[in-house]
């Protein structure tokens, strides 16, 4: 079994949005959170598997993917999000033939992330009590995918970065059926050839894995489809060229 190591949105949005309390809605009330019986299950589902699906409908604040929906929403309608590339920095290269979301980082400057990102902040605690990952950070976009995007088959991170560890996908989208397409096809830690997972990207449901280790794919959407990315990682904050 495949064994754990124990690896300028904000400014945007508020040109684009204003008053993004007010816009974006605040979650009116607590979920159940990060017990340490469900945080239990996190670290033996990736201890065991190397990925797990979440429904986190019952965790997170009441009314806080809505809030998070009616953000992404703003930031699409308004052309403010960017096209996704591969890689970062010098070596970000934008292949169509790869991927064709749009993406806006997240700072946790608004009410709906900064509520977001304390949820993040009780998972990464959890993981590194109970893996020893020695999760530093982490780092979160929105994306969206319009009707015929994908992206192919992929890791989050390459072995020995010591960057991306653990990955994090939070879906948005209300009455997504069947006919809408726009699946995560998970593939085996063991065998990337083997499929083990299809999650369907509705509101609530969340995908966990290893990033060096989990191979991935969206496939194509037939309508609007949003979502966030989080990725904890072992390396500290960058310091500003």
């Amino acid at each position: 079994m495949p064994e754990p190591r124990l690896e300028g949105a904000t400014g945007r949005f508020d040109k684009v949005a204003g008053d993004t309390a007010s816009l974006a809605g605040k979650a009116d009330g607590a979920g159940v959170a990060a017990t340490d019986v469900w945080l239990d299950a996190l670290a033996d589902g990736l201890s065991q598997k190397a990925w797990i699906e979440l429904d986190l409908s019952a965790r997170l604040p009441v009314g806080l993917i809505e809030a998070l929906r009616n953000e992404v929403e703003i930031l699409d309608r308004t052309k403010a999000m960017e096209q996704a590339g591969i890689g970062r920095g010098t070596d970000l290269v934008k292949d169509r033939g790869v991927r064709r979301d749009r993406i806006a980082w997240m700072e946790g400057f608004t009410a709906p992330q900064a509520e977001l990102f304390s949820f993040f902040e009780m998972i990464r605690l959890g993981l590194n009590q109970r893996l020893f990952l020695g999760l530093k950070r982490y780092e979160a976009h929105y994306a969206t995918y319009q009707s015929g995007d994908f992206y192919r088959r992929h890791l989050d991170s390459f072995r020995g970065r010591a960057s991306r560890v653990v990955s994090l996908v939070l879906y948005l989208n209300e009455s997504w059926g069947l006919e809408d397409g726009g699946e995560l096809r998970v593939f085996d830690a063991m065998d990337q050839n083997q499929v083990v997972g299809l999650v369907r990207p509705e509101a609530g449901r969340a995908v966990l894995f290893l990033s060096e280790d989990v191979a991935h794919e969206v496939l194509p959407a037939k309508r609007t489809r949003y979502s966030i990315a989080c990725w904890f990682r072992q390396d500290e904050v960058p310091l500003p060229l």
